[in-house]
């Protein structure tokens, strides 16, 4: 009997180790898909017609389409078409960062030779609920006597935009 009693005792002791010896539990998994952040461009920078001067020059167009004019003229009975750049981000409510370019390039229509360099991009983002108006302006660079023309650069630069 006490051989019988030993046996259902180590029984009893050893199921209860190994029951304290791995437990389990369950977990749920989840996935949330987000439409793409996208960009579409709507109105393209331009600076309008600025005078040309004897010495270097810039023109700077604020995100508001303000210019202000240092070392240079601006025509203020022929402004030309004066626009800061604007683009709609869609973003379904998350953030996003926006990256622009250090520099861009323009070049006279009839002499390539001849460029005029934009730099120092600034953006001002118009909330909405789901997608935003960025409004880009920048420095325009001129050189002592520039040469009078038309400059452009159908290539564009590029606005890049990228969820947080």
């Amino acid at each position: 009997m006490e051989k019988a009693f030993i046996l259902i005792l180590s029984l009893l002791l050893s199921s209860q180790l190994l029951a304290q010896a791995s437990a389990s539990a369950t977990v749920e998994s989840r996935a949330t898909v987000i439409d793409p952040i996208k960009i579409e461009k709507t109105v393209d920078l331009d600076f309008g017609n600025v005078i040309s001067a004897y010495t270097p020059g810039t023109v700077i167009l604020s995100p508001d389409g303000t210019r202000v004019a240092y070392g240079v003229q601006l025509s203020n009975t022929i402004p030309g078409n004066v626009a800061p750049a604007e683009a709609v981000v869609t973003h379904g409510n998350n953030n996003y960062s926006i990256t622009l370019p250090e520099s861009f390039t323009l070049y006279h229509q009839e002499n390539p030779n001849q460029v005029l360099v934009i730099d120092d991009f600034t953006v001002t983002p118009l909330p909405g609920d789901d997608s935003d108006i960025l409004r880009i302006g920048a420095t325009l660079k001129l050189e002592a006597n520039q040469v009078a023309g038309y400059y452009t650069n159908s290539e564009g630069f590029n606005v890049t935009v990228s969820y947080n």
